[in-house]
């Protein structure tokens, strides 16, 4: 069987960590700032850990990741 390809997308956008889970960029962050709180622009700084029920969809488009 060959090998099974890793979605480009998915490859741009997630990280898997050592235990498993995804990691994601802060959705928001990309234009717009001037309407956003100052807040909301902290709290989106950085990554996060996606939820479980996105992290089954994610991993499905990642077939060699953990």
């Amino acid at each position: 069987m060959p090998k099974m390809k890793t979605k480009s997308a998915v490859k741009k956008r997630f990280k898997v960590t050592a235990t498993g889970k995804v990691k994601v960029q802060a959705a928001g962050k990309r234009h717009g700032m001037i309407k956003r709180s100052n807040k909301f622009i902290r709290k989106a700084r950085g990554t996060m850990v996606l939820s479980d029920p996105d992290t089954k969809i994610v991993k499905q488009f990642m077939p060699y990741s953990r």
